[in-house]
C-alpha cells in the first residue's frame, strides 16, 4: 500500500500565533510584523529570575528601535512558576520594574506544548527546544528564528547583544 501522500505545511513565522496576555487578553503577534521579537520563557523562582533585570534592559535600550521584548511565564521546570497571572505581573513590576508584554503561563514543552514554542522547536532544532526557564529566542523582522540561547545566556551578555544588533540594526 503506498505512503499516504500529506499536504504541505504551511509555511508559517512567529507573526501566525496569538498568544494570551497576562491580563487576559488576546496577544496577537501580527501586530508586530516587521518588527523583531524577543521572546523568554520565564519563572519567578528560579535561579535565572534575575534575567528580568537583563530583560527589562534590553527592552529599554531596544524598545524605541522596533524591538519587542515578550516575557512567557511557564511552570514546566520545577514548579518555578506556581503564581497566578496576576501574582506573576506584581511581582516581576515589584521585584525588577518589568514593563515589557507578557503573556499568561504556558507550557513550553509536553503534550500540551503551545503551538509557538512548537514551531519555535522545529524552527531551530530539537536543541532549541526550552530545557529550563529563560530560553532566549530572537526573531528576525522577517518572522523567522534568526538565533536561539540558553538559559545561561543573559540579556545583557555580548553574544545576545550582537543578536539583537543584527536583528534591530541589519548589521
Amino acid at each position: 500500500m503506498p505512503a499516504p501522500i500529506r499536504a504541505p505545511i504551511p509555511a508559517q513565522t512567529a507573526y501566525d500565533f496569538t498568544l494570551t496576555s497576562l491580563q487576559g487578553a488576546p496577544l496577537d503577534l501580527r501586530q508586530f510584523t516587521g518588527k523583531p521579537l524577543l521572546l523568554v520563557n520565564t519563572a519567578s523562582k528560579c535561579g535565572f529570575t534575575p534575567q528580568y533585570e537583563g530583560l527589562q534592559s534590553i527592552w529599554t535600550r531596544y524598545r524605541e528601535r522596533g524591538l519587542t521584548v515578550i516575557g512567557v511565564p511557564s511552570n514546566d521546570f520545577g514548579r518555578q512558576e506556581p503564581g497566578s497571572e496576576g501574582e506573576i505581573g506584581e511581582f516581576c513590576s515589584r521585584n525588577y520594574g518589568v514593563s515589557f508584554p507578557m503573556t499568561g503561563k504556558l507550557h513550553v514543552r509536553g503534550p500540551e506544548i503551545d503551538p509557538l514554542f512548537d514551531w519555535l522547536g522545529r524552527q531551530g532544532g530539537i536543541l532549541s527546544r526550552p530545557r529550563w526557564n529563560f530560553f532566549k529566542y530572537v526573531i528576525a523582522r522577517d518572522g523567522s528564528l534568526a538565533t536561539w540561547f540558553s538559559s545561561v545566556a543573559t540579556p545583557d551578555s555580548g553574544r545576545v547583544r550582537a543578536a539583537i544588533d543584527r536583528v534591530v540594526l541589519g548589521s
